[in-house]
């Protein structure tokens, strides 16, 4: 019998069969794959064979990107979730449970604060939040049931850098882990790892994809504390989309080109920026008036980021100016794209807040961040210029 049009479009046919294989990853959109059999489908769901059942549990594009995040930072495992704060969350709910104990960087992005001061402790994990710089302060906050410190390599806003490998031993000789987040650094300026830490997470939605079309975290760790995790992303729904991991790993191709040039273009704007008579103060690890330039030129040499903060004399008001005359440079609370942008953390990263907590942070109302780009110096200094005296 000659099959009818409405029994075969539900059956598409097997893929040719080719003995060469693209340069440029396929994007594999289907939610669920074909098993030979049920005792293939349980070995596959086990993780005994190698293949893929259901989207959730895994998929290609998720895979190869996690894998080019493992081969960045040196690590034995890595793995990629739907954001940023889902990367932080995993890490989380594989290490922790009720009754145990966080120090955590008071200087930590704004949601990851919520995250762990609100979130966590209504699950019954207690937190401690201190200045990751202060090795001391991080030491008097260790408790027995202390199982995580979290830093970050460069905080935000302030740019603040923490000595890891320090941070490292100090947690080790209490019995803790070390978690840091990477974001602000990128594997091409600095690998946690390899300075003790224990977990890594980063935003890839920032400079890792550098593009402005993704929302993806990744977690990079040892072998040795992996147990819990692929679990925990299936089983909390915090898996990465397929086109999503596609763009990003066409986002990494080209992640040490894109960070050498926006981290010299940034060294340049802080030293252009230093000498405008609008601006009050500029941070940047890159200059030698920054608390913490011998620990940032210690663990990442020559590089220091895309990040550069700056007050403008005259608070809030001057900042509405600025955003109003910045014509060429979007007003934009990301960072990390090929074009610079700016961003004013008291009305977005930590608006959630009190102005006293953001006050005890040097947050002031003034306060921009600028997300160098890979533009000329020249013409970030020219946008600026038109509206910095």
């Amino acid at each position: 019998m000659k099959p009818k049009p409405d029994d075969i479009c539900p059956h598409p046919p097997e893929p040719p069969v080719s003995a060469t294989q693209p340069i440029a990853p396929p994007i594999a959109l289907s939610s669920v794959y074909r098993c030979a059999d049920p005792r293939e489908a349980d070995a596959l769901l086990a993780g005994s064979a190698a293949g893929y059942v259901y989207r959730r549990d895994g998929h290609p594009n998720a895979d190869t990107l996690a894998e080019q995040c493992r081969r960045l930072h040196g690590a034995e495992r890595a793995a990629v979730c739907g954001s940023g704060m889902a990367a932080l969350a995993a890490v989380l709910l594989a290490e922790l449970r009720p009754g145990d104990h966080i120090v955590a960087a008071i200087q930590l992005y704004g949601r990851s604060r919520v995250l762990l001061e609100q979130e966590c402790t209504r699950l019954g994990i207690a937190v401690t939040s201190v200045d990751i710089t202060n090795d001391q302060a991080v030491t008097a906050a260790l408790r027995p049931e202390t199982e995580l410190v979290i830093a970050e390599t460069i905080t935000n806003p302030l740019l603040r850098v923490p000595n890891l490998a320090r941070l490292a031993e100090i947690a080790h000789a209490h019995g803790a882990r070390l978690l840091v987040d990477n974001t602000f650094a990128s594997p091409a300026i600095c690998r946690p790892l390899e300075l003790g830490a224990d977990w890594v997470v980063e935003s890839l939605t920032k400079i890792m994809n550098g593009h402005s079309d993704v929302v993806l975290g990744a977690i990079i760790g040892s072998a040795a504390n992996w147990e819990r995790v692929p679990g925990v992303i299936t089983t909390w729904g915090l898996v990465a989309a397929p086109f999503d991991c596609w763009l990003a790993a066409r986002g990494l191709a080209t992640l040490a080109l894109r960070i050498q040039r926006a981290a010299a273009n940034a060294q340049s704007v802080a030293d252009f920026l230093v000498c405008r008579r609008a601006v009050r103060e500029v941070v940047y690890p890159g200059l030698a008036t920054h608390p913490d330039h011998a620990v940032a030129r210690q663990q990442f040499g020559d590089q220091f980021g895309a990040m550069v903060g700056f007050s403008l004399v005259g608070g809030l008001p001057a900042v509405e100016q600025f955003m109003k005359a910045a014509a060429e440079i979007p007003f934009a609370p990301s960072l990390g794209e090929l074009a610079t942008t700016v961003s004013h953390p008291a009305s977005t990263s930590h608006r959630g807040l009190s102005p006293a907590a953001r006050a005890q942070l040097g947050i002031d109302d003034g306060l921009l961040r600028l997300s160098v780009g890979i533009e000329s110096s020249e013409w970030i200094q020219r946008a600026l210029a038109a509206v910095v005296s």
